[in-house]
């Protein structure tokens, strides 16, 4: 009997690994396949020995910054239903930090000083000047913050897409389990099981929509196809607690305006998650000068079903509560 439970093991270790390696294999085959596609759009600049991508459009005298939530591997056109909106009257700036959309992966440890660094001079040397309005979405909010901390001068305001605030980081640290998942989802990654699941690589909810052309389309599935959940993605994530423990042991940043968007849906708008979001913004908000919380009905992906929206509550908060006051 042991013979043959130890034959069956054997066996089905053998049909995984088979497994794993030809689909290890194909992943070769596809990235090799969909490189012909990727064309950098937008300017590469040199920072830090690596190459760092800012898609820029648009006229204005200041910039809106976009800066993508975690896993939001093509930037640029994920994102374009929204910022598309801004540059029809503003100059717009798509930072693809390292490890996203055009960039490279740096492989460094994440960490919010690096992070800034990085941002501040890829928009400068790609012909960024502040002053800037930033526009972070999820985990980028702990870097907006930081950034509206240390250098004020160089931030309007910032209209932060339901983002995750440092003090949540905080409170919320990962446990074992959250952090050898995103260990193993790396993992998984690097051997191309992420083929067998294009709902977790791309959003959907992009192709479904028609901001982007059918090539566009291919694009950024090609692009998040090859950056997905790679080694700066787990860093980033890896070290959001520490950086957002930076961020709170410096004072918050009062002075600079903040429109906080509180995306909520529908089905869970009365949990307790949802409840406590809302009032740790509502808190946040209680500590800025000037700051608004602007509740809009969505999922976290909030800029693909209310860029109008948000685009209309942006674009009079700066004109109303920020104007051309001096900074």
């Amino acid at each position: 009997m042991r013979k043959i439970v130890k034959k069956i093991a054997i066996y089905f270790i053998a049909v995984i690994l088979i497994g794993l390696v030809a689909i290890f294999s194909y992943d070769r085959y596809q990235l090799s396949k969909e490189s012909k596609l990727l064309d950098t759009n937008g300017t590469l600049v040199e920072v830090d020995h690596q190459k760092i991508n800012v898609y820029t459009e648009g006229d204005g005298q200041e910039t809106y910054v976009f800066m993508a939530g975690s896993g939001v591997a093509a930037p640029i056109y994920e994102m374009k239903g929204l910022y598309s909106k801004f540059s029809q009257g503003h100059k717009i700036a798509v930072i693809e930090r390292a490890g996203y959309g055009y960039s490279d992966v740096s492989k460094d440890e994440r960490d919010i000083d690096t992070l800034l660094a990085q941002t501040r001079e890829a928009l400068q040397k790609s012909g960024n000047k502040p002053p800037y309005i930033l526009v972070p979405h999820s985990i980028s909010g702990v870097e907006a913050i930081y950034w509206a901390q240390k250098y004020p001068e160089e931030i309007k305001g910032i209209i932060a897409l339901d983002i995750g605030l440092p003090s949540q980081y905080v409170e919320h640290k990962m446990g074992v389990i959250d952090l050898w998942t995103v260990k193993g989802m790396n993992l998984l990654t690097k051997l191309g099981v992420h083929r067998l699941t294009p709902s977790q690589v791309y959003n959907p909810e992009v192709m479904k929509q028609s901001f982007l052309s059918a090539e566009e389309k291919e694009i950024y599935k090609a692009l998040s196809y090859k950056q997905v959940f790679n080694d700066d993605m787990k860093n980033e994530l890896l070290h959001v607690y520490e950086n957002s423990l930076k961020s709170e042991a410096l004072p918050k940043p009062k002075d600079t305006p903040i429109l906080i968007i509180d995306a909520i849906t529908e089905q869970n708008k009365d949990s307790n998650f949802t409840k406590y979001h809302s009032q740790k913004y509502a808190e946040f908000a209680e500590q800025i000068n000037i700051a608004e919380v602007k509740e809009l009905s969505g999922t976290h992906s909030i800029y693909l079903y209310k860029p109008d929206e948000i685009y209309n509550l942006a674009i009079a908060f700066m004109k109303t509560k920020v104007g051309s006051k001096e900074r």
